[in-house]
């Protein structure tokens, strides 16, 4: 063990040598100078560590950093282009909703239903009772409101005096993937640009067989440069058909057709995009959109898929 090295200074006036007292507070003083020396030192040394020496796991996460910031740009531009397109799916699902079942279209991430419901542990009896009071409430009045639709359509088709709209397909064994646009504002093939569009396009095979889809009176069965070759049919009620682009006609002005009766066979004449049938149907001259009539010919699932792919078809054929 070291010995305590001790300081001695020469007393002249009792010529004699004496030992200096040692002072605790310049002791304490000296050891929080050392400490703080050594604690500069070590922080002087770590920075130049941290500056000058990488790791292998910094240079690792330095490259991913700088990997990030090149990609971040390109990413946040793809999921603003994402968000329109969940939005836009959204909105076209709540105008098939509304077209359909008369109501919105159901979320479609149950995290975001903050109802009462989905926090019932925490919610008194009585939010509980007057929430399932307004929810039963809510659906005896939309079972209402279906039970008096259904209640007016069995009144109109058991009126022998009504006349019900064209209901079957002008041309046969057609499936969902061929139902083009409907009507509409939609994008013109030829101009590239938004157009209203006044009637269905069905697309089939060039010669296919086209049919009346009700009984009438040809108005007209002529060519023009838009339309091409083109059948008008006049029919009871006030509701006439319209058959464009056809490639043939089978009928001629004045003549009497049924229901089911070729009256001319699929074409592009006219301005047409491609082969394909222009079908149009009004009601005392008021455009209607014809998919709401095809549900009478084809099955409840095809209709739906019929529905959509005219809603969202946005190019005409013509």
């Amino acid at each position: 063990m070291a010995k305590h090295r001790k300081i001695f200074v020469f007393d002249a006036e009792n010529f004699h040598f004496g030992e200096v007292p040692r002072k605790v507070g310049k002791t304490l003083l000296m050891i929080l100078l050392y400490m703080l020396l050594t604690f500069t030192l070590a922080v002087l040394t770590y920075l130049a560590f941290a500056l000058f020496y990488r790791t292998d796991t910094e240079r690792r996460l330095r490259r991913e950093i700088r990997m990030y910031e090149r990609l971040y740009p390109d990413l946040e531009e793809r999921e603003q282009l994402l968000g329109d397109a969940i939005a836009n799916l959204q909105h076209k699902d709540n105008e098939i909703y509304g077209l359909v079942f008369h109501s919105g279209a159901p979320g479609l991430d149950p995290m975001t239903d903050r109802s009462p419901l989905s926090i019932a542990d925490s919610l008194p009896d009585s939010r509980l009772v007057a929430y399932t009071q307004e929810k039963a409430d809510s659906l005896l009045a939309r079972s209402r409101a279906v039970e008096a639709a259904f209640g007016r359509i069995f009144r109109a088709l058991s009126d022998s005096a009504r006349v019900l709209p064209p209901m079957i397909l002008p041309v046969g064994n057609i499936t969902y993937p061929q139902i083009g646009a409907s009507v509409g504002r939609k994008i013109n093939p030829f101009y590239k640009a938004y157009i209203f569009h006044e009637g269905q396009d069905l697309i089939v095979a060039r010669g296919t067989e086209v049919v009346a889809t009700a009984d009438g009176t040809v108005v007209s069965a002529s060519s023009s440069r838009t339309t091409g070759n083109t059948v008008r049919i006049q029919h009871a009620g006030g509701y006439e058909t319209v058959y464009a682009h056809l490639e043939s006609m089978s009928v001629h002005a004045g003549q009497r057709v049924r229901t089911g009766q070729k009256i001319g066979t699929v074409g592009m004449s006219g301005q047409a995009f491609a082969p394909h049938l222009h079908y149009e149907v009004r009601k005392d001259g008021i455009l209607m959109d014809p998919v709401n009539s095809f549900f009478a010919s084809v099955t409840p699932a095809e209709y739906a898929n019929m529905l959509y792919m005219s809603v969202n078809t946005l190019q005409s054929m013509d």
